[in-house]
């Protein structure tokens, strides 16, 4: 018989012994426990064999190399059966069977009750949302075993069953394809409130989508602080982080925040920093909720009564309204799909010949300018932002032959185009979020210039207005510029970003008309004696009108190359298109997008 020495495989301490010298022993069966630097190694038998003299005892020390057994190898050698079967896969072991076990208790099937009341409001629950948002099977949760820090005031167990998640389903999951960070304030727990560990929650995810440049959803719904939390050294509070961390993304990625239901203090504040706000109609969108009103001693309201969604349509906090959550989810899905590059051949037009006939031939009757831009753009691909506000210039997102650009026109429909101070900010900031996401911008010009008069200056004008050029003039993406109609004065080249030369293209339709100021407004103050003098002022002012119109005609104006071009409606697609074919990428990111 073939006798074989069995060695330490490293330096330890023999912890145990589990044979005996003439023991029988089957290949792979432990012969000695070593232990070395706290773990423990198995020393097996190499072969099957019966063990002939053992070289070490409990507590030894033994180095690399050692002898610790002598094996007599047996004649005939056998397969280990076992071994070769492998483990039972369907076994799930105690430790394995208690983390599911609190995993399940954070989901929705283990709180019925409170699931039942929440579908009877007409909500959905956090999970439900998130489960609707992400393609199917790649949502991972990042914190789902967290608790509220309450250990000194609650039992553990009564924390991990009503707290779980500390109320904020956090992770990273795939939207149409791409990756996106995720959180979503559960009201079922503590009202959605905001606490310590949810807190650490949101400094990770937020970190982590700056890192990896990927865009964050946010469903805002929750009564902000919480002051119940007991377990962590704390007065103010005011040294949590994620603001701070949220508020940095704004221009790194698209931020989109949705509210339903109750949203206040802190809720709101981090709502308040998202690129776009979708809101549904039961939502009530405050920076102080009934409690801190009332502590302030400025009344007492029910919640209801604070930031409804009609308010926040109007004043333009929010986007997007909608109906409910599940609307909600579906224009998030959609407006992410902006920022996700082009469709590539799934896409469609109308017949571009319409767009000729879309402007009245008579310069002074009004039309319908989304009407134009539903026209110029890929059949369904419009989604206008801030509707409820502003309403004197559309900001909308839309796409031409697949490709993703931001949208903006004036409505002759609201003050004949003028440009006021809400319609600046409107379009400032939309130029921002365009400019921040590297999207072309189209304008459509319409605009007699901007708003005066002394209504006009009590609302800050020269301020509001002045945006435009600060920020035109700080775009890094191709503008193109078409007039519509009227381009004229500062209204115009705010419109284009600064100067009619600023866009990578500006051209006309035949309808276009330039110049300084508007022409009725030009006649009227260069030819005011003439007009005093005149036996019928009025014939003469429509002569003088008449005559300005044609020095202003935008075919005129292409003479001496103040336009590039005027050209057939119906080509306006392909002079996008081809403007836009080597557009340049942004080499870093521009800046924050403003707020408001």
């Amino acid at each position: 018989m073939t006798e074989m020495a069995v060695t330490a495989p490293m330096h330890g301490t023999v912890e145990s012994v589990e044979v005996g010298e003439g023991d029988t022993v089957a290949k792979g069966g432990p012969l000695v426990l070593l232990e070395s630097m706290k773990m423990q190694h198995v020393i097996e038998a190499p072969a099957d064999g019966i063990v002939r003299r053992l070289a070490v005892r409990p507590g030894d020390i033994v180095a690399e190399g050692d002898q610790v057994a002598v094996l007599e190898e047996a004649a005939e050698q056998t397969e280990p059966a076992a071994a070769a079967a492998g483990p039972d896969l369907e076994r799930v072991r105690p430790d394995l069977e208690d983390v599911l076990r609190r995993h399940a208790i954070g989901l929705d099937a283990a709180r019925p009750e409170a699931v039942r009341r929440r579908h009877e409001r007409g909500g959905r629950t956090a999970r439900e949302n998130i489960e609707d948002l992400c393609d199917p099977g790649t949502f991972t949760e990042y914190g789902a075993l967290v608790i509220a820090a309450q250990r000194r005031r609650r039992p553990v167990e009564e924390l991990i069953e009503r707290t779980p998640a500390d109320g904020l389903v956090a992770g990273v999951g795939d939207i149409g394809g791409r990756p996106a960070v995720v959180l979503s304030y559960d009201y079922m727990v503590l009202a959605g409130t905001q606490g310590v560990m949810n807190h650490a929650k949101k400094d990770r995810m937020f970190e982590l989508a700056a890192r990896r440049r990927i865009p964050v959803v946010l469903f805002a719904e929750g009564g902000g602080g919480r002051p119940g939390d007991t377990d962590t050294p704390m007065i103010s509070g005011l040294d949590t982080m994620a603001f701070h961390l949220f508020a940095r993304l704004s221009g790194q990625v698209p931020l989109i925040g949705i509210a339903a239901g109750r949203c206040f203090a802190g809720n709101a504040a981090l709502l308040g920093c998202c690129d776009v706000i979708i809101a549904t109609e039961d939502a009530n969108i405050g920076m102080g909720g009934p409690a801190m009103i009332e502590g302030g001693g400025l009344g007492v309201f029910v919640p209801e009564e604070i930031g409804p969604l009609p308010v926040q349509v109007r004043n333009g906090v929010v986007d997007l309204p909608v109906k409910d959550e599940a609307e909600a989810v579906r224009l998030a899905r959609r407006y992410l799909s902006y920022f996700q590059g082009p469709v590539g051949e799934e896409w469609a037009a109308g017949d571009q010949r319409v767009l000729r006939h879309l402007i009245p031939e008579d310069r002074r009757r009004v039309y319908d300018v989304r009407a134009v831009i539903e026209a110029l753009a890929d059949a369904g691909s419009v989604l206008e932002l801030r509707g409820g506000f502003g309403a004197g210039i559309i900001t909308a997102l839309a796409r031409i032959e697949g490709r993703a650009v931001g949208l903006v026109a004036n409505d002759p429909g609201h003050l004949g185009g003028a440009i006021d101070a809400d319609a600046a900010d409107k379009a400032a900031r939309f130029l921002q979020l365009c400019n921040g996401h590297g999207l072309p911008v189209v304008s459509l010009c319409d605009t007699p210039g901007f708003m005066v008069g002394p209504a006009a200056e009590e609302t800050a004008t020269v301020r509001h207005f002045s945006r435009l050029f600060v920020i035109g003039a700080r775009l890094r993406v191709p503008i193109c510029m078409v007039i519509l109609r009227k381009a004229y004065g500062l209204g115009a080249q705010a419109m284009a970003g600064g100067s009619l030369k600023v866009p990578v293209f500006t051209v006309a339709w035949p309808t276009g008309e330039v110049g300084g100021m508007g022409l009725e407004g030009a006649v009227r103050l260069g030819y005011r004696k003439e007009l005093e003098a005149a036996d019928d002022p009025e014939a003469l002012f429509e002569e003088l009108v008449a005559a300005a119109y044609e020095q202003g005609k935008a075919l005129n104006a292409a003479t001496i190359f103040e336009l590039d071009d005027v050209i057939d409606p119906a080509d306006t697609r392909r002079w996008i298109t081809s403007a836009l074919k080597q557009a340049p990428g942004l080499a870093d990111r521009p800046g924050f997008i403003d707020t408001w």
